[in-house]
């Protein structure tokens, strides 16, 4: 479902990277449906544990807190959302393409993703703050493939009256539209396939740069 990284941030009983790595993926995937199922304040370590296979003294060899398994299914989440944008700038083939494609791999991202990006904003709250502080960076560099995007563009000569503050504020616009499928998606998905989501956004995007070219 998705992969994990930054595995160091966490501290560990077990010395063998591979294996914490593939056991914290086992925790980690039982952890987040009982997480969605009944949200983290009334999940226990103990059912984690039973629910991943594990004794709840081996799940704490991987983890210190439920916190820990928290974070590190929010950091998971992040990872995957960061790969595909990635991905996506690498496959488009220039000037308003990239926008486009990007736009579209951020929504279809969001959209296969919702329920674990709907799990981050409801409870990353719960977290101490040097986990919700890296919560917050990781929701940071995302938006800036985002800032990156728009900014190559605009040096392409596209989107030349874009300077960097309207960059930015552009690229948090597309941020909040992907998440927005996430948190209204109880009326939107009536309505709309996230197809037709994914290219009635694009073109209201584009066509509000294109309203900045006029003015």
């Amino acid at each position: 479902m998705y992969g994990l990284h930054r595995i160091k941030d966490i501290p560990t009983q077990v010395k063998n990277p591979e294996l914490v790595e593939r056991r914290r993926r086992q925790i980690a995937e039982a952890a987040v449906k009982l997480f969605m199922a009944q949200g983290f304040h009334k999940t226990t370590t103990r059912q984690i544990a039973q629910a991943a296979g594990f004794s709840i003294g081996s799940l704490y060899e991987y983890f210190t807190s439920k916190e820990d398994i928290l974070y590190l299914v929010c950091d998971s989440i992040h990872a995957e959302v960061e790969r595909g944008l990635t991905e996506a700038m690498s496959r488009a083939a220039g000037g308003r393409n990239i926008l486009a494609e990007v736009i579209r791999e951020f929504f279809m991202v969001c959209h296969r993703m919702s329920d674990f990006i709907l799990l981050i904003y409801q409870e990353t709250h719960s977290l101490p703050s040097q986990w919700r502080k890296k919560v917050l960076e990781n929701e940071l560099r995302i938006t800036g493939l985002l800032v990156e995007t728009l900014a190559r563009i605009a040096s392409s000569g596209e989107l030349p009256y874009l300077d960097e503050r309207s960059i930015e504020l552009a690229a948090h616009n597309i941020s909040v539209l992907g998440h927005m499928w996430t948190f209204r998606r109880w009326y939107l998905a009536r309505h709309y396939r996230i197809e037709d989501y994914v290219k009635l956004q694009t073109e209201f995007i584009i066509g509000m740069f294109a309203q900045g070219r006029n003015d």
